[in-house]
């Protein structure tokens, strides 16, 4: 067993000096004493956008810098738990595989931060919702997919703010639009674009049949104001209407809700979460920003399939993934074959194995 131990520490040591150079561990430590430094100036929460956005590029740094360090102090304590092993004492051994343990499951977080390199995959992330053909059942399956990402963004820490909100004839939403923030929300829920399928016994059917329905996600990057998008105020079309929500909200109040058109590329947004029809405003030109941004990125890219196409028409054979009730019980993500057979913890918000699957597969 010594000696089996002792070729494994050897080996995670390679593995995470590799990872060192990769990971850039040394420029991520300078950047976060540089942040440090600023975070405790007398003067910092003068400017609050400048402190928050300085507390957000510090978590972020620490999403890779605290399981890297973990990682470096577990391997230290397993090679003393090794010389104390040659040494004669029993249960070094012991403690040295539990420390072996600690620094494997170090090494799974530390990879799933490797993979979130993308321009913007640190940033927030708008995800939209919208229901298919098929009315309340869509609408119903659309209300199931809203809840499990706010299941998921809860799991993780992040924070959600509802935009938009438009409530289904008889249940459920037709769609809706959130936006998630927190460390690599984006990175993360960017594999959520697309189609997602639900098959179950319907509970809307009296004849308990089976039914198949179909819900988009769109997810885009929130990004920063310093960005440069050229938006022509001629080429807008905005409204102003009075905003729906359940339950007879303030916002139903008031004609306080935004819906922007885009007309040269056919880019509608809308908000309705603040009480100012100004607010509102700025919120929805903000996402509208984002929307123009991960367009003009596509044309470059000669890949808007790549973005959209993937989405598609919302209907058989264009989902990335399927969750299945009826007959049996499984989810299968149709882009890289994860399989889970726990639909309900799926839907209650537990993605990551088809996050990590999809993220190892297009990297």
């Amino acid at each position: 067993m010594y000696d089996e131990l002792k070729i494994k520490t050897e080996a995670f040591r390679g593995q995470l000096e590799e990872m060192k150079g990769y990971l850039e561990i040394d420029a991520k430590r300078a950047e976060l004493e540089k942040l440090e430094t600023v975070a405790v100036d007398p003067d910092f929460w003068n400017d609050q956008n400048k402190a928050k956005a300085n507390i957000s590029a510090t978590k972020s740094l620490k999403l890779v810098l605290d399981p890297y360090e973990e990682i470096a102090a577990a391997l230290d304590d397993a090679s003393v738990m090794m010389e104390l092993a040659e040494a004669g004492e029993d249960e070094a051994l012991k403690e040295a595989e539990a420390a072996l343990a600690k620094v494997e499951s170090g090494f799974k977080s530390l990879e799933m931060q490797s993979l979130l390199g993308g321009e913007f995959d640190g940033n927030g992330a708008y995800l939209t919702l919208h229901a298919g053909a098929g009315g309340t059942e869509s609408c119903d399956w659309a209300d199931m997919l809203y809840r499990m990402f706010n299941r998921y963004a809860e799991r993780k820490g992040f924070g959600v703010q509802i935009l938009d909100y438009l409530a289904g004839e008889e249940a459920g939403v037709k769609s809706v639009t959130m936006l998630v923030t927190g460390p690599y929300a984006y990175g993360l829920l960017k594999s959520e674009r697309g189609v997602h399928r639900l098959v179950r016994i319907s509970p809307f059917d009296s004849q308990s049949r089976r039914h198949t329905s179909f819900v988009a996600a769109d997810v885009t990057p929130e990004i920063d104001d310093d960005i440069e998008i050229d938006i022509v105020e001629s080429d807008l079309r905005i409204d102003t209407y009075r905003a729906q929500g359940a339950g007879g909200q303030h916002v139903n109040t008031t004609d306080s809700a935004v819906r922007i058109v885009h007309l040269p590329t056919g880019t509608v947004v809308q908000c309705q979460a603040e009480r100012s029809q100004h607010k509102n405003r700025a919120a929805a030109l903000k996402m509208l920003k984002a929307r123009l941004y991960e367009h003009e990125q596509d044309k470059k890219r000669q890949a808007v399939d790549q973005l959209y196409g993937d989405k598609g028409e919302i209907a058989w054979g264009h989902q990335i993934r399927s969750y299945v009730m009826q007959p049996y019980t499984m989810v299968k993500d149709h882009r890289t074959d994860e399989q889970v057979g726990n639909v309900l913890g799926v839907l209650d918000g537990k993605l990551d194995p088809f996050i990590e699957a999809y993220l190892k597969k297009v990297r």
